[in-house]
């Protein structure tokens, strides 16, 4: 159950909201830590009901061309409300994860300077009980989603800040619009945004599934403490009536899901520099996509579990839509042919050092297809 009140004051708008959720685990058991001169104790403890609760407030204000908010939360340890998909004057990255079991402040700036608006944008959130560690003494042992009714994932200690710029010369089709790729008719806009967290505990540990395809396990440690950082942005340009151009960038220091506490695995335990791009092309009925990327994750989500990069990932698509052309993603009727090469080494999947005598090897897919939209 929830309750949001929200009311506009001039140039200030107030938000306050209540949650109440998750009491289904009130008697649930759960282990938490205490450090004290290098060494650890492992406690037990429970849910009470007072953990199903969660409280939020916001506060707005616009005047002219500045735009200013504040938010804070208090969320019990089990009261989880969900990701929030608010934009708030602009496509900030640091947001409230909407998980319970944390404390946090947000608070930024947009400013309008001609046809750009820059902004700032800062946050602090800590969870109320912190993260188990891999090297805690019998009992204790890292909590994870499935078997404990609250993990340290998202809610991870944090204290971060942004600066996003973004260049929109025609603002009636808001850069940040969730069709803006669509509806986007200036001949460029563009963002540019710089997110720098630093994060001075590792989490709780996350869970994968096995080659079954079924059978789900959970890591045994997860990514130490880091400070970690990425570059960001988009394009769109639209060209002709029938020509669009649409564009993703990004460059940034990240860690995977999981982490391996024998150290033993070196391919797992990396955080890597990853970058790259790419590109969407409407030209009348021919669609056209094409993306290259460094040093970075495949395509599949134990590719970040386990921190399987490849050097180098090339990707195209060409098709052809029978009708009118839309956009990647919606229902249309079209034929195509699209490829993929990857090139590998020793943190790749399928990399064989004596098949490849030593030197990166390479891998590469060609498909056609046929899309039916009826």
């Amino acid at each position: 159950v929830s309750l949001q009140l929200a009311t506009q004051r001039g140039d200030w708008g107030f938000e306050a909201g209540g949650i109440w959720s998750g009491s289904t685990k009130v008697g649930e058991g759960f282990q938490l830590v205490e450090e004290s001169d290098g060494t650890y104790d492992v406690f037990q403890d429970e849910i009470i009901d007072e953990d199903a609760f969660g409280a939020k407030g916001k506060v707005t204000w616009e005047s002219g061309r500045w735009h200013w908010y504040a938010q804070a939360a208090r969320m019990g340890l089990v009261a989880d409300a969900g990701p929030d998909p608010t934009i708030t004057f602009t496509g900030w990255k640091l947001k409230d994860s909407g998980s319970g079991n944390q404390t946090n402040f947000l608070t930024g700036l947009a400013v309008n300077v001609g046809d750009f608006q820059i902004g700032p944008n800062f946050i602090w959130q800590e969870p109320i009980i912190g993260p188990i560690p891999s090297d805690a003494p019998s009992p204790g042992q890292p909590r994870n989603i499935l078997t404990d009714p609250f993990a340290v994932r998202g809610n991870r200690e944090t204290v971060g800040g942004e600066l996003l710029v973004t260049y929109d010369p025609t603002p009636a089709t808001w850069f940040w619009q969730w069709d803006n790729d669509v509806r986007e008719d200036a001949p460029l806009a563009a963002s540019l945004g710089f997110v720098y967290r630093h994060l001075p505990t590792t989490m709780d540990v996350t869970n994968f599934v096995a080659e079954d395809g079924t059978t789900v396990y959970s890591f045994s440690a997860a990514p130490p403490p880091e400070d970690l950082w990425e570059l960001n942005g988009r394009l769109v340009s639209k060209l002709a009536s029938e020509t669009r151009v649409v564009a993703n960038y990004y460059y940034g220091k990240v860690q995977p899901n999981g982490w391996d506490p024998t150290e033993a695995d070196e391919t797992m335990n990396r955080t890597i520099e990853r970058y790259g791009v790419s590109a969407r092309l409407i030209l009348e009925s021919i669609a056209l996509e094409a993306s290259v990327r460094f040093n970075d994750w495949g395509p599949y989500d134990y590719h970040r579990d386990f921190n399987l990069t490849y050097p180098l990932q090339v990707g195209g698509d060409v098709s052809y839509n029978l009708g009118s052309p839309r956009w990647f993603g919606d229902a249309q009727t079209r034929i195509g042919v699209s490829g993929t090469w990857r090139s590998l080494d020793e943190h790749s999947p399928r990399y064989d050092p004596e098949d490849a005598g030593g030197d990166e090897g390479s891998e590469w897919e060609f498909r056609t297809y046929l899309h039916l939209a009826l």
